[in-house]
Parts: structure tokens; sequence; C-alpha cells
């Protein structure tokens, strides 16, 4: 799989005027915060949230918190910016494409599923021309409203949901929130796992490192964050296991495992190199977490009511043989 290029350097320009931008059905329920970074391209984050503490930002003439969920018909006061100047976003090789495709496992009008390949990112940014969400949107140019539900690291495969219609982003949205989606996981961690289930309810902090790199630490300064670790096949020296989310906090089944004892297989930052080097003459060339499952709930297209949609994506052939030859069996 060919992976996205480095892209050329943005400059940046200065949108001179106050906007007044009155809010769609589209947009409505979206937080202010989240709906300025996508209005605003290139701009920090830590911009965003300034212009909002000082009251440069206003919903209906009024100063409003990050976390306002704009309603339709608000008229919203976006001050001048120095913005990034937007470029058109790298092209993916038809070799992609065509990969891409072939994973799809749900579609409809609202939302596509798909099984995303492990080293590819889920959009473009940080030096990337592109990523799925911008490859997906070459797949699909009539679908004018393709946004990211939810995230996945670059080097985990598996269930992504991309949203057609701003409708279903809001309900999807919804339900990550309340915690009413069901993610599941597959990883293989090193050692014997002994008992049953165990949940890990420890917090989690994100730093980043003098060299850049972000690193997540268990910290009781953390955000909350909470792990169920279902044994599915146990080996002598790696078990395959079922992970179920509270949370989604970034790396947080990585994280978590190591601060089991029981870190992931093929993770070079919160792994085991010894262990990494005994997997990867096994054939393991990349981290063994896979986003197995989801269930959630959508409205019917005829009917208006509530169904319940689940989506399974397979192992990787790679992942399998890994398993084959640790002789433990899915």
């Amino acid at each position: 799989m060919q992976m996205p290029t480095k892209e050329p350097s943005q400059s940046t320009v200065i949108n001179p005027k106050v906007q007044f931008v009155e809010i769609s059905a589209d947009h409505a329920e979206q937080r202010v915060d989240n709906y300025l970074m996508c209005q605003l391209h290139g701009v920090p984050k830590s911009l965003v949230y300034r212009i909002i503490r000082k009251g440069e930002v206003r919903v209906n003439k009024g100063r409003i918190k990050p976390e306002y969920r704009l309603k339709e018909g608000d008229m919203v006061r976006i001050p001048p910016v120095r913005q990034a100047e937007k470029k058109e976003p790298g092209k993916a090789p038809d070799s992609l494409l065509k990969q891409l495709e072939s994973r799809i496992l749900f579609e409809d009008k609202r939302i596509l599923v798909i099984n995303k390949p492990s080293g590819l990112a889920v959009h473009g940014g940080s030096g990337l021309s592109f990523g799925l969400i911008e490859a997906i949107r070459e797949l699909r140019p009539n679908d004018k409203s393709l946004e990211l539900v939810h995230r996945l690291d670059r080097d985990t495969s598996g269930c992504l949901i991309i949203a057609k219609k701003r409708s279903a982003l809001r309900r999807l949205h919804e339900q990550l929130r309340q915690g009413s989606m069901d993610k599941r996981y597959m990883t293989l961690l090193k050692g014997k796992w002994q008992g049953r289930s165990r949940w890990v309810d420890a917090p989690l902090l994100k730093n980043v490192v003098q060299s850049g790199e972000r690193l997540v630490f268990v910290d009781k300064k953390g955000k909350e964050a909470r792990t169920q670790f279902i044994p599915y096949c146990v080996g002598e020296i790696a078990s395959l296991m079922s992970v179920k989310l509270d949370t989604g906090r970034t790396h947080q089944i990585r994280v978590h495992a190591q601060h089991l004892g029981f870190p992931i297989a093929g993770d070079d930052k919160y792994g085991d190199d010894e262990f990494n080097r005994q997997l990867k003459n096994k054939g393991l060339k990349r981290l063994f977490l896979h986003a197995f499952s989801l269930k959630f709930h959508l409205p019917d297209t005829e009917t208006g009511e509530d169904i319940p949609i689940s989506v399974e994506a397979p192992l990787d052939d790679a992942l399998v043989n890994v398993l084959h030859k640790l002789n433990l069996e899915l």
C-alpha cells in the first residue's frame, strides 16, 4: 500500500472581516468549538479556544462556552483570524482507492463503514497530503458531506464509520457521548492471561515529549478511561483478547494493556521490545490491534423507527497467519 506523501508548507491568509453566519439544520447540535475548527481552516485549537474565551466569538450577540451546542437559526459572529491558505489535498493512488473500495463493509445513503487498513492515517495533515477520509471523498465524489464519525490510530485497522449526512453524524455522535455505541476490538497481548475478563479503570493524561512525539500515561490528573479485557484464546507466550471500550481516549487500549503488564504485540510506543522481536520472526509487521465490531442504531429510512446496525471487520490474513503460528485459534 502506498502511503501518503509529504505536503508542501502552507502560506497564511488573513480574513480581514468579521463574519456573521446563520446556522442551518445541518450544523444544529454541533459544538461551537468543533464548528469553528471546521470553518477556520488551519487555525490552531488554542486560538479557537482563545477567541471563544475572550468573547470574540458570539452567538446571538451573547458570549458562549466551547461546549455550547448550536441551534438552527443561531447567528454566529466569527472574528478576523489568520488562517492557513487552503490547499487541494493530494491524490490517492488508484491502487489504494481500489483496495479501499474492496474493504467497504456497509453502505447506505447515510453512512459508510470501512475496514481501515493499518498504516493509513484517517485524515491528512501533520505533513501528510491525504488520509483515508480524503481518499473516500475521491471514491464518492457525489457525496458532498463525508465526515469521520470517530477515529482510529494510524496503526490500528478495522471498523470506521464515515457519515454522508449531517443528521447521521449528529445521531452517531450522540451515541458516542452516551456510551450506547458498542465498540469491540481484537488484540494480541504479551503473556499468558490469568483468570476471566478484567476491567481497567485508570485515568489517562496526554503529554508531548521534547521530540514532539505524543505519549499517554496513566495519571490521576488525567481523564477518566475504562477498558474491559476479555480472554478469547490464551497461549503460552501470548493471549488473544476481545476488548470493550467505555471511553474513547487517545491510545487507551495500548496504555491500559501496558498498565496491566500485558503490552500489545507490535506496539513500538508502549510495548515490549523483546516480545515484539519474537513476534516479528513469526511474521508480525504491525500493531496487533483491530476494531473488530460496531453496534449502533439509526432510523429506518422508511418507517423512521430506530433499528440496530451491526458490522464486523474480519482480521487481515497477515494477523490470522501470526495466530496460526502461535497455535491460537479464532
